[in-house]
């Protein structure tokens, strides 16, 4: 009898992982499991925020990436049992597997703020960012130059610099009354970041118009108005939370060590369980002091290595050990973009930190290479315009 092997999640883990597994596995049997029919390329969904139909060129059909043979459901995932060795779906049916990889991504975190999970929108799908478009235009049609619309993001990471840059291109192309305000807890945006990048990204968004907001936490939101540790109330028209992540509800009862509901690894990606494996967002992944950053560079890399585990590990072979390679930053800010610390090939470019055409570039160029990899080089011309 052939060899169950469950994918869950159709983000850069999943879709990554369905390609190396069916490579590796000729004669398993493979079932892809994920809520939507689709695969999102997630870093760049904030495009969706300034021009909804970008969402084509940044979805990839699931049936377009994976072979005929994987078999694709779709389904919401609400838990594993690993005693059973079984996954559940919503709907209530079950999957049974052999051996399990885990790459459902991860969802929200509000850290407890009275009032954000009820009161805020979120960049985690295609859904939210069409959410967004269209509660920033609707908050712009009742404005005037004299009342302008308030859009608020909450955090200064990725998802919170580009959702801003790209509310400011909306903004500015149909002369929409908006002020926009970038909010961080900490004394920086990007935290941890070098200074370098920090400043220059900073730099970008005071000339788009973008009011920085940074070292003072949100206490609590209401449905019109954010309050903060020490600094005035902050009323808006359209809140988005960008804040952090944290694991899937799915994953509470699955009897696996974890760490706020993302399973840990070690550095083969293999859980508590040997036959459960995992990758992505909702993974914490060994890597001595400091774990793999939930990001879609990691989530790539990672999968390109868990599909020849999981075949070592069904053939008994030892497991390879994976290490995150930081490949350098490149971040959007509306239709300029910076670029830090990048490698290619191995080999880091002689300026550190680098903007204008070279950087926007590179962007795009990261991207339409991730969408000739699960999917052709075809489709990734045909999305440049809009990355």
């Amino acid at each position: 009898m052939a060899t169950k092997v469950v994918v869950l999640g159709a983000g850069y883990a999943g879709a990554g992982a369905i390609r190396q597994l069916e490579e590796e596995l000729e004669n398993a049997d493979i079932t892809w499991v994920s809520d939507t029919d689709y695969h999102l390329v997630l870093h760049e969904a904030h495009r969706v925020i300034r021009d909804p139909r970008v969402k084509e060129k940044i979805t990839l059909p699931v049936h377009d990436i994976k072979s005929p043979s994987t078999r694709f459901v779709q389904g919401t995932v609400t838990g594993v049992d690993t005693d059973d060795r079984s996954v559940e779906l919503e709907n209530g049916d079950q999957i049974d597997y052999d051996y399990l990889l885990v790459a459902l991504g991860s969802k929200t975190a509000y850290y407890g703020i009275p009032g954000m999970a009820e009161n805020s929108l979120t960049l985690k799908g295609l859904d939210d960012a069409l959410q967004i478009h269209d509660a920033v235009k609707d908050a712009a049609k009742t404005a005037s130059r004299n009342d302008p619309a308030k859009v608020v993001v909450g955090g200064a990471g990725l998802s919170g610099i580009q959702s801003a840059g790209e509310i400011a291109e909306y903004r500015d192309k149909h002369r929409a009354p908006i002020d926009i305000y970038l909010v961080e807890a900490l004394d920086e945006i990007m935290p941890g970041q070098d200074p370098e990048l920090q400043g220059t990204v900073k730099k970008y968004l005071l000339e788009k118009d973008i009011n920085v907001l940074t070292g003072d936490p949100i206490t609590e939101a209401t449905e019109d108005e954010i309050q903060f540790d020490e600094g005035e109330p902050l009323d808006y028209d359209v809140f988005v939370w960008t804040g952090g992540v944290t694991g899937r509800d799915a994953m509470d009862d699955c009897n696996l060590d974890n760490q706020h509901n993302r399973v840990t690894t070690e550095a083969n990606f293999q859980t508590s369980d040997e036959r459960v494996f995992a990758i992505g967002d909702c993974a914490i992944i060994d890597q001595g002091e400091n774990p793999a950053p939930p990001t879609a560079q990691a989530a790539w890399q990672a999968a390109e290595v868990v599909g020849e585990n999981i075949a070592r590990s069904i053939r008994g072979q030892p497991l390879a050990t994976w290490t995150y390679d930081d490949k350098g930053t490149v971040i959007s800010i509306g239709d300029d973009a910076v670029a830090h610390g990048v490698k290619a090939v191995g080999v880091e470019f002689p300026v550190s930190t680098f903007n204008s055409h070279a950087a926007k570039f590179l962007k795009k160029m990261i991207a339409a290479r991730w969408i000739a990899d699960v999917g052709s080089w075809n489709r990734a011309v045909k999305a440049w315009d809009s990355l």
